[in-house]
């Protein structure tokens, strides 16, 4: 089977987000299965320059011609074509944002010739004689490229992966035509969405099958509150909606192997992880104690993330024996708020205002229960690492928290599946009461190790979400026959 896999990012070319590592790591693991996978991204200066990218052929655009090139994904034999278009090739920096953090003016225009580019290659418009059986499309800066092969007549079945519904790429409704898109498309019932263009509508409305991150996810945004807008036609196509559960790079964040980390160990090892915690409470400025539970947060400080819930819980939390640390950096306000708790609470609270590889990993290794109190979260990673470190999860159940934290019930403890804790609702009394509930447990160590044990057992590899998608596209290539 021989599948275009077109996104907008790949780890580690280029990355801004959690799509780069889906587009990095799935297409190895799909191709390990047996695929025959080609991946294409925009041909960003960023891209050619880390490659020897050779050309392969020429394709016209609304925007004149681009030049398809061929090399291979870093450390592997996948294929990569990159989209060279001096849209792509001659703007340097961050993907999407000039160097004032503002999304670049004309990013409709350069997705949307991506998107053409990409559907002229499959339709046999070019000099590549490559048929393909299937593609696979990422996000709204892909949501075209159904379009565009609609309009070529294609019976190439396709695929079109919500990363985050929160990112729909709008734009003017001029520009329908400009993109050279069928007419036909402009509807309510195609890529018209309040009267703008809608780049992720396009995927919804004429992909053959959607996926989305997380089983759960796939649910929730056929509500009203987490579908901005789309969840009536997510409704609508329910029956052709499946949530499959993003993998992680099990070498990089594995604590038998981590480089990063104070001390090596594994689900056999567990006694050594203390050393862990010893060298981040050094790494912070925290007292050393190798008793005291270890609470830890890495992510972006945001209010999806929740972390307004753990700075608000922060004064009733040091009256707990815990210590907190957090790693991140986002609204000022927030920023400002756990500078001013790490002054007020030198011995309780700890952490890093920016990001840091290796922290980030030590935080994972050190602690002992990590706080995720996300309002929504497609898929999540840090729950996934920290299950890996056992390091127990502490989470709202939302998106893929829910798919791959199981909570400590009574009955689960008793089955022995119990990987992490849930709060209740998204407020500070609830994280209080699911960390109130962890420390009972911290405190029969046997109880806990085998919590840890569980969490460490896992299998979150890329390897097992591929196996899922490999069995998606042979159902969508035999229904395509």
């Amino acid at each position: 089977m021989r599948v275009l896999f077109a996104g907008s990012e790949a780890y580690p070319l280029i990355k801004t987000g959690g799509l780069a590592d889906v587009a990095g790591y799935l297409p190895l693991a799909l191709q390990s299965l047996g695929a025959d996978m080609v991946v294409a991204l925009p041909g960003y200066a960023r891209v050619l320059e880390q490659l020897d990218a050779r050309v392969i052929a020429h394709v016209s655009t609304f925007r004149g011609y681009a030049l398809i090139r061929e090399a291979r994904l870093p450390n592997s034999d996948v294929r990569l074509w990159l989209v060279d278009h001096p849209l792509f090739s001659e703007r340097s920096g961050n993907p999407y944002l000039d160097d004032t953090g503002s999304e670049w003016p004309d990013n409709a225009i350069r997705f949307g010739l991506f998107n053409q580019a990409l559907a002229r290659v499959v339709a046999g418009k070019t000099s590549i004689r490559v048929q393909f059986d299937l593609v696979h499309c990422h996000d709204w800066q892909t949501g075209l490229l159904p379009v565009y092969m609609h309009q070529e007549k294609l019976i190439t079945p396709s695929i079109f992966t919500i990363h985050n519904l929160a990112y729909q790429g709008l734009y003017p409704a001029e520009l329908h035509t400009e993109l050279e898109l069928p007419l036909s498309s402009w509807s309510h019932d195609g890529v018209e969405f309040h009267h703008m263009l809608s780049f992720i509508k396009g995927g919804l409305v004429y992909a053959d099958r959607i996926t989305t991150v997380s089983p759960t996810y796939a649910e929730e945004i056929k509500r009203d509150e987490f579908g901005y807008g789309l969840s009536g036609l997510l409704l609508y196509r329910s029956d052709d909606l499946t949530g499959i559960i993003n993998g992680i790079d099990v070498e990089t964040w594995n604590p038998a192997k981590d480089p990063l980390i104070a001390e090596q160990y594994d689900a056999d090892l567990l006694e050594l992880k203390v050393d862990n915690k010893l060298a981040l409470q050094r790494a912070v400025g925290l007292p050393e104690d190798p008793d005291v539970m270890v609470l830890g947060n890495v992510g972006r400080m945001v209010e999806q993330k929740g972390i307004d819930i753990i700075l608000d819980a922060l004064p009733e939390l040091v009256q707990l024996p815990v210590q907190i640390v957090i790693e991140g950096s986002g609204e000022s306000a927030f920023e400002v708020r756990l500078a001013d708790a790490m002054s007020a609470w030198p011995d309780k609270v700890g952490g890093l205002i920016g990001y840091n590889e290796p922290l980030a990993h030590l935080v994972e290794a050190g602690a002992d229960a990590f706080l995720m109190p996300s309002r929504f979260e497609p898929c999540g990673l840090n729950q996934m690492y920290s299950q890996a470190y056992g390091t127990l999860p502490i989470v709202y159940p939302t998106g893929g928290l829910r798919d791959t934290v199981v909570d400590a019930t009574d009955q689960s403890i008793a089955d022995g599946v119990a990987t992490g804790f849930y709060m209740d609702s998204l407020s500070k009394s609830a994280l209080l009461r699911a960390v109130s509930q962890a420390l009972r447990l911290y405190h029969d160590r046997d109880q806990w190790q085998r919590l840890q044990v569980t969490a460490m057992q896992q299998d979150f590899s890329w390897e097992h979400s591929a196996r899922e998608y490999l069995r998606l596209y042979q159902m969508l290539s035999r229904s395509a026959e």
